[in-house]
């Protein structure tokens, strides 16, 4: 196997670009580095990115915020205005993995791993948020939740990687919540996992809405019906049970040993809810 770090988006394309055998980037590495040693993967090509300084960055951007590929979740935890803004987005990153997993695991890493349980995903999509990818044909931009197809599936063509991150502004009384359910207190996979994100006008009513789910199907999931069924209300129960009923519809989960697909279906119902609850809660106070 060839490692190799470049210093520039464009010597790393050509890098993955001109490879003819099997070739990864390395961001963190908390998943790659394991697959490798267990024979997982075999490799021709390594390109670690971390020394790209555009990918490494956190920043204001139109409104919004720009986050590198191989930004860690420690230094996400780090940022006071994006942990203030995105608390959602934030606590889904410091869910990943141990304190010192967080230290090197990265947004761009969690979501290329494409498991179907990555903890970030899920708070990405409720947030909106959108990838730039860069290739041999130059930049594009997709949604996160266009990015997994299924289980270790990408949609990215070869010589392609994510680059960075933009999560859009914020509206007045706007907040998110990324909630999961785990066997143990922590340092698990998720069962089910949540994100939600609201934003509400001077009456409280959700004005708008997004929802991800994680852990319950082949991808993270966009469920835009769950969303609907939150906007013109206060959370009032009813408008609960149609968001719940709308939770458990999209989901398409396994049976595996951490729980069966009735388990799963159920308990994505009470994590999105409780996910809603935190989010408007959080936005009532803005």
């Amino acid at each position: 196997m060839r490692y190799e770090a470049p210093e520039t988006l464009e010597a790393a394309v050509t890098l993955l670009a001109n490879e003819p055998g099997e070739a990864r980037v390395l961001a963190g590495g908390t998943d790659l580095l394991v697959q490798l040693k267990t024979d997982i993967i075999a490799p021709q090509l390594l390109v670690d990115i971390k020394r790209i300084a555009e990918l490494r960055e956190v920043k204001r951007e139109a409104g919004g915020f720009r986050i590198g590929a191989a930004v860690t979740g420690a230094e996400l935890k780090e940022h006071p205005e994006l942990k203030t803004v995105w608390p959602g987005v934030v606590e889904a990153a410091n869910l990943i993995g141990s304190t010192q997993v967080q230290g090197r695991a990265t947004l761009g890493g969690n979501l290329c791993n494409a498991s179907p349980a990555a903890d970030s995903v899920p708070a990405l999509i409720a947030a909106g948020a959108r990838v730039t990818v860069v290739g041999p044909n130059g930049r594009r931009d997709l949604p996160v939740e266009n990015v997994v197809l299924g289980p270790r599936r990408l949609a990215l063509e070869k010589g392609e990687f994510v680059v960075s991150f933009f999560l859009p502004p914020r509206p007045p009384r706007s907040a998110d919540a990324y909630l999961r359910f785990i066997p143990r207190t922590e340092m698990d996979i998720a069962v089910v996992g949540a994100g939600v994100n609201l934003t509400l006008n001077e009456e409280g009513k959700v004005t708008a809405a997004r929802v991800g789910l994680g852990a319950v199907a082949a991808r993270p999931l966009l469920v835009p019906e769950a969303a609907e069924a939150l906007v013109g209300s206060s959370l009032e129960d009813q408008a609960l049970a149609r968001f719940e009923e709308a939770v458990r519809s999209a989901c398409q989960p396994i049976d595996d040993k951490r729980g069966t697909r009735e388990f799963r279906i159920k308990v994505a119902g009470v994590m999105a809810r409780r996910a809603a609850l935190k989010a408007y809660e959080r936005a009532r106070s803005r």
